[in-house]
């Protein structure tokens, strides 16, 4: 009989079970969809665009024309996609609301062709196996409840010889710059959310699942459990946030 800790996951520094995960994380975004792109400006200090242009340099890279876009819900990474040459995003989300806020960024930028908005769990992804020609996620994974099982899924979607790419918060390596790192996070970016987004608790939510999430390594021999090859990553000032890739092969 499998223990009870096996039904059980992080949510924050919470445990909840599986099968509640995905709709307390909807909840967050529900409340904070319309304000999200401005909370991620005050949260990172505007950093957070730049670690996106990294992660969209890497993909361009690749010279592929199609990307899939999971948990990319106000379309950011997409958008930079489709103006760097690519031609078509499939962004999914699990969250209706996030979707919207990206459909009306995609619209006022005139892309609503090179963009397809899809609601949909990054565990059980709507594709065949072996369609996808390039796979990236940023600032979702630690939000899902089987961070392994959306590994899988990523690897089942994907091409052979196509690429794997995942931009999140990572642990910091350098001592004095994590302690400074955490008073801003526990402190103040709860405090930001309470002020702009009209919702504290999300935040506080969002910050202490960063501190839940596998460090580096971990997470990379995540990747190869699911067969990916190649498996490397790259931090970003210090590893306060770092870009994973690999390939399946």
């Amino acid at each position: 009989m499998a223990d009870n800790k096996d039904f059980f996951t992080n949510f924050g520094f919470k445990k909840v079970p599986f099968k509640e995960k995905a709709k307390l994380v909807k909840d967050v975004f529900d409340g904070v969809a319309t304000n999200y792109d401005i909370m991620n400006d005050a949260m990172s200090l505007g950093i957070h665009r730049l670690w996106k242009k990294e992660i969209i340099k890497m993909i361009t890279a690749t010279n592929t024309k199609t990307l899939l876009d999971v948990g990319g819900g106000t379309a950011d990474i997409s958008l930079e996609f489709i103006e760097h040459g690519g031609e078509l995003a499939y962004v999914v989300d699990i969250n209706d609301n996030m979707l919207q806020v990206g459909q009306d960024k995609a619209l006022n930028r005139g892309y609503v062709s090179s963009l397809e908005f899809i609601c949909s769990n990054a565990e059980e992804l709507p594709f065949k196996d072996n369609s996808m020609d390039c796979y990236t996620t940023s600032f979702c994974i630690r939000n899902v409840s089987d961070i392994q099982k959306a590994l899988n899924e990523a690897y089942r979607v994907l091409k052979p010889g196509s690429k794997f790419f995942c931009l999140e918060f990572s642990k910091v390596e350098n001592q004095h710059i994590a302690k400074a790192y955490d008073i801003w996070s526990f402190k103040a970016i709860p405090k930001i959310g309470e002020h702009i987004a009209k919702n504290k608790d999300a935040y506080q939510y969002l910050v202490e699942s960063i501190r839940k999430f596998p460090p580096q390594e971990e997470f990379a021999s995540m990747i190869r459990k699911a067969g990916f090859k190649e498996v490397g990553y790259k931090n970003l000032n210090f590893g306060i946030a770092c870009i994973h890739y690999a390939e399946k092969i």
